[in-house]
């Protein structure tokens, strides 16, 4: 399983030809790989799919959003006092 970069691009030039484009991108990606600096066993073992795997615990609705993280130090404003909201100075409500 010694593959050179041009035994793997006459497989992904043969894997196109015969129309199988998702072969084609694997081994597109493994000549990147290896044009990178991995090894050729390296490259065999690695998964090129694309899809970004979910992490653990991720699972359920709403789950993947992000939780916006306020700065550091900031304090969330006091709530209002309920005897005094929605009145107006003259004391008659609105």
């Amino acid at each position: 399983m010694t593959d050179t970069i041009e035994d793997l691009q006459r497989q992904m030039a043969a894997a196109a030809s015969a129309l199988d484009f998702e072969e084609a991108q694997r081994i597109r990606d493994r000549i990147n790989l290896m044009r990178g600096g991995a090894s050729a066993e390296e490259t065999a073992q690695v998964d090129t799919s694309g899809l970004v795997r979910q992490r653990p615990g991720a699972m359920g609705l709403g789950t993947s959003r992000q939780r916006p993280v306020p700065p550091p130090g900031w304090k969330p404003p006091p709530k209002p006092d309920p005897m005094t909201s929605n009145r107006k100075r003259n004391g008659r409500t609105t």
